[in-house]
């Protein structure tokens, strides 16, 4: 029995078998409800109400302030009659400030240039190559392949293969255009593919896709394989949200078996394909002209893209299938450019430092440089890479979604109207700056990191994290989940609610900046090296892009050093995965990186649990690692 549901205020509509979940009906509508615990009933993300019909609530556990609402969790209420669900706003996957990249056009930089791509030689993966063929004769008689091969080979396109498709259509291509065609060739592992063969001499040019695939987020930039210029970059969230924010979530939703690892994969190219189709639209180009691809990814999401299975990634002892995934055809996974066209995917390290750290580690150019540098991507997961040109060692720690809103009660994204940055003064009174100057709904990232600075600098909590219950803050209050403090009223919240920060968000916190901090100091005890040896700090990704440094230092997150050693890469792995494409010398470094980085395994030994307990107060139990944080060197509590 098929029912239909309707979703208000969008008037989004769609028939589905009867005991099919809420939010898998509106992801079916094409609505995207929030939920970070991937459908467990934990997060309570994904409230709506019901506005006429009647669900399956089950056994489902739902918070209190919600059932007083009288709102239900959409994946746990179950559809059992023609349904109208009211969706709030609150509820909602709002527009996400991606960071796509560079905002001016793209380009490789020469060699006289020191850093990044200047480095390698302009050789994309693709290229237009126009032939013109003598006509064959009864005396000069090659076959149609072996004469167009002939003449690759003079124009310097060694190894050259054809693929069965490009083959049928070679005879009748050739003779159409009077043996005058442009061939477009694409890079494979160990010479080139003729992905097509066009009649006559055209100024169309080879495309590219560069492509960061984030656990969040997956960018997309459409590169001119004969100049290197950027045409348009998109970015958008990541569709495999709804299974979960970490890539934990989804490889036990991929390890379930039937479609669910076809789901998760669909999601992920179904997100790069319609920012790939906005990107060609708005150039007005075809699917056909795009010839090469590189895709950047942690080593999950990686799995995920091409349909590998990741199931072990997340068992003792952490295997992935794969580091390094060969090059495979875009028809292969559904990626929406010429069915030939050559992917290549930048190989990772091990299972939880991928692709994308190893483009960024190419992007810092780091491997370059005598001088020892430290790269940090913080997300879900805290990666990071020390070392130089002679040696590099990564290791990988789990920070959970907390930087990015996830498993805190006020929590979200950078989306309009989460709160970006929080001041506290002496008098507990709180001032906020949201994301687009809107009303605010709730706490990003760079947010929290500076509430929970603000709140101990301000005497709200001390060291260990607890409030100062008996200090008269106006806005501190208990509930029945324990105490908490309101950074906004109801009246001036987008809502009408109140936005607070709860002590277990404090404890939350703590534990994601202990952990990242005790990764940092785990590496510097692995090569026997204090942090006064590093002279730099490469910090990527979306969250690091709005970090305020002092703050940052202030909680213990990253290291107390000169604020001239820091160094903000943005999207350092489109920048990595954009430099494999338009080098072949870039791609094949990359390769050489992800086998030349020794990687550290901090779940052997005691060194990190150690690390991590130490890191566990504000800023840290060692106060000599902070000097210039305000009242460390007294002690306050």
């Amino acid at each position: 029995m098929a029912y239909r549901v309707r979703f208000v205020p969008d008037n989004a509509e769609v028939l589905v078998p009867e005991g099919t979940d809420l939010l898998r009906a509106a992801t079916l509508a094409g609505l995207q409800i929030k939920s970070s615990c991937g459908g467990d009933g934990v997060c309570g993300r994904c409230a709506v109400s019901i506005r006429e019909g009647r669900v399956d609530e089950g056994n489902a556990s739902i918070p209190e302030k919600l059932r007083k609402r009288g709102l239900v969790l959409a994946c746990r209420a179950r559809v059992m009659g023609d349904t109208v669900v009211f969706v709030p706003e609150e509820s909602k996957v709002a527009t996400h400030h991606v960071l796509t990249g560079d905002a001016e056009h793209a380009r490789l930089l020469t060699e006289k240039e020191t850093e990044g791509a200047g480095r390698y030689a302009f050789s994309p993966l693709g290229k237009k190559v126009s032939v013109s063929l003598d006509e064959p004769t009864l005396t000069e008689n090659a076959a149609d392949l072996a004469r167009l091969t002939a003449r690759l080979k003079k124009g310097g396109l060694d190894e050259v293969e054809t693929p069965l498709s490009t083959l049928r259509r070679l005879p009748r291509v050739l003779r159409e255009c009077s043996f005058r065609a442009d061939v477009y060739a694409a890079r494979t592992g160990h010479g080139y593919s003729i992905v097509d063969v066009r009649p006559g001499h055209k100024e169309t040019s080879a495309l590219g896709l560069a492509v960061d695939i984030g656990t969040t987020t997956c960018v997309v930039h459409l590169v001119d394989l004969s100049s290197g210029i950027t045409l348009e970059r998109r970015g958008s969230y990541n569709r495999q949200a709804r299974y979960g924010d970490d890539v934990i979530s989804r490889i036990i939703h991929a390890s379930e078996g039937g479609e669910k690892l076809a789901e998760l994969q669909q999601a992920v190219i179904g997100t790069i394909n319609d920012l790939t189709a906005e990107a060609l639209s708005e150039t007005g180009r075809s699917k056909d002209d795009v010839i090469a691809v590189v895709m950047a990814g942690n080593t999950t999401m990686s799995h995920l893209a091409l349909a590998v299975p990741p199931d072990f990634i997340r068992l003792e002892p952490y295997i992935p299938a794969a580091t390094h995934f060969g090059v495979v055809r875009a028809r292969e996974i559904g990626l929406v450019a010429h069915p030939e066209a050559v992917v290549h995917t930048v190989p990772s390290v091990a299972s939880y430092v991928g692709g994308d750290i190893v483009s960024g580690v190419l992007a810092s150019d780091l491997a370059h440089s005598d001088e020892v540098a430290l790269f940090i991507d913080i997300g879900t997961n805290g990666e990071m890479v020390l070392g130089n040109r002679d040696w590099m060692v990564a290791c990988a720690c789990s920070a959970g979604p907390c930087f990015e809103g996830g498993g805190i009660s006020c929590g979200m994204r950078a989306t309009p109207g989460a709160i970006q940055r929080v001041r506290v003064d002496a008098d507990g009174e709180v001032y906020v700056s949201t994301v687009g100057g809107e009303r605010p709904s709730g706490v990003c990232g760079s947010g929290l990191v500076d509430c929970l600075s603000s709140l101990r600098r301000a005497g709200v909590i001390d060291r260990s994290g607890q409030f100062q219950t008996d200090a008269g803050f106006p806005r501190m209050r208990q509930t029945p989940d324990g105490w908490e403090y309101v950074l906004v009223w109801g009246r001036d919240s987008r809502n009408g609610e109140d936005i607070a920060i709860t002590e277990d968000d404090v404890k939350n916190l703590l534990r994601a900046k202990g952990a990242v901090y005790a990764g940092i100091r785990s590496l510097l005890r692995a090569v026997d090296l204090p942090m006064e040896a590093v002279e730099r700090i490469y910090i990527a990704g979306g969250f690091g892009s709005y970090l305020n440094v002092q703050d940052a230092v202030a909680i213990g997150l990253i290291p107390d050093v000169s604020p001239e050693k820091y160094v903000f890469l943005g999207n350092s792995s489109i920048k990595g995965a954009r430099m494999c494409l338009l080098s072949e010398e870039a791609l094949a470094e990359a390769d050489e990186l992800a086998r030349k980085i020794t990687y550290l395994e901090l779940s052997v030994g005691n060194t990190f649990m150690e690390e991590f307990v130490s890191a566990m107060f504000i800023p840290h139990t060692d106060l000599s690692l902070f000097p210039s944080v305000e009242g460390a060197k007294e002690g306050i509590r």
